[in-house]
């Protein structure tokens, strides 16, 4: 069930507890052009796994719904199960792994960017312009923006240009 962004969404149990098809499954997401939040719901059939991965672009968080695993970073190993909340912000290398009764969670993080296709330019002589007043002194994040005066990951202020 997806409607517009603009009215609320519910998402039942139907969604919630679905099945899904092959060990991973997305069996719900938010959707819509206007939306300014991506969302899903993600199950792993029993003992399925997400191999290793590095999210650098966005941070997510990530709700237990149902069953049971854990979440694995090169630091630690959580244990997953209903009610458990776990926050892996952008740069977490992470591996999710389903217990003996399947996982079934929520994801949701910023909206993505749109990916863009485009030819490379040509090299041109000349410096590189300097990006340092878009580069975010708390957490150093490039803003994309060339406009931008508040990092979009953790709203600092950037330098005055």
């Amino acid at each position: 069930m997806s409607t517009s962004p603009s009215a609320a969404e519910y998402v039942g149990r139907e969604q919630t507890g679905a099945a899904g098809r092959g060990p991973i499954s997305v069996t719900w997401s938010l959707t819509g052009p206007a939306r300014d939040l991506d969302a899903n719901v993600v199950r792993l059939a029993p003992d399925a796994y997400i191999s290793e991965h590095t999210e650098t672009v966005l941070g997510v968080l990530v709700t237990v719904l149902a069953g049971s695993g854990e979440v694995r970073t090169p630091d630690a190993t959580f244990g997953l199960e209903p009610g458990v909340l776990a926050w892996l912000p952008a740069g977490t290398t992470r591996s999710v792994h389903a217990g003996p009764d399947g996982l079934t969670y929520t994801t949701a993080h910023r909206r993505r960017p749109p990916m863009t296709i485009g030819s490379a330019r040509p090299a041109e002589e000349g410096e590189a312009a300097c990006l340092l007043d878009r580069v975010c002194p708390e957490c150093g994040r490039l803003a994309t923006e060339r406009d931008a005066r508040f990092c979009a990951r953790c709203g600092t202020p950037l330098a005055e240009r």
